[in-house]
């Protein structure tokens, strides 16, 4: 929502698909999250920018290999750096710029996403975080207008913490969308 309240073209654009997939007759479900392309590009570019846990879980290297030109001995404890690679200019086109866009039709297919890991020490939990995440933005984008407070930009830096918090808790105004007063009552 933070980044949504400073870009208020993708939030309006994240309305507009959903008036036109779901309307305004029912509330969006788990079922539509994947249908709805631009929510998933909204989701991805969030957790490109912002990955729940910035530094993935420690690994330990089975066998003496060489990564990026070092030496790295078996028995080492690896950790990899989610943040640092989800904001590699050498991978993303201006890293640090909020743009839904990059993963429209599939234009980010092959580009390193890893916000809940690689492989078989992926995450458990991603298909729930996603999908309780889709349903849950899907529903605020899709039920209110949302304005950020005196028209200040929402304040976007990082705390202190494994789960990168943001150090100026959000606030928001919202107002029920007039298109969905049938479902708010």
């Amino acid at each position: 929502m933070s980044l949504l309240l400073n870009h208020p073209a993708a939030l309006k654009k994240a309305q507009a698909e959903m008036d036109a997939s779901i309307g305004a007759s029912r509330m969006v479900a788990a079922d539509d999250v994947p249908r709805l392309s631009y929510l998933q590009c909204i989701i991805n570019e969030t957790l490109r920018l912002y990955p729940a846990a910035p530094l993935l879980l420690p690994h330990e290297s089975s066998a003496d290999c060489k990564v990026g030109g070092y030496d790295v001995p078996s028995g080492t404890m690896l950790i990899v750096n989610a943040y640092a690679i989800h904001r590699d200019p050498a991978v993303w086109e201006d890293p640090a710029a909020f743009r839904p866009e990059r993963f429209e039709d599939g234009k980010a297919d092959g580009l390193l996403l890893m916000p809940f890991g690689m492989g078989r020490r992926r995450c458990p939990g991603e298909t729930l975080a996603l999908q309780t995440v889709g349903v849950v933005l899907g529903t605020l984008v899709q039920c209110f207008d949302w304005d950020r407070v005196d028209g200040a930009e929402v304040d976007m830096t990082e705390g202190v913490g494994i789960t990168m918090p943001k150090a100026v808790a959000l606030e928001a105004v919202c107002r029920p969308r007039a298109a969905m007063g049938g479902q708010l009552q």
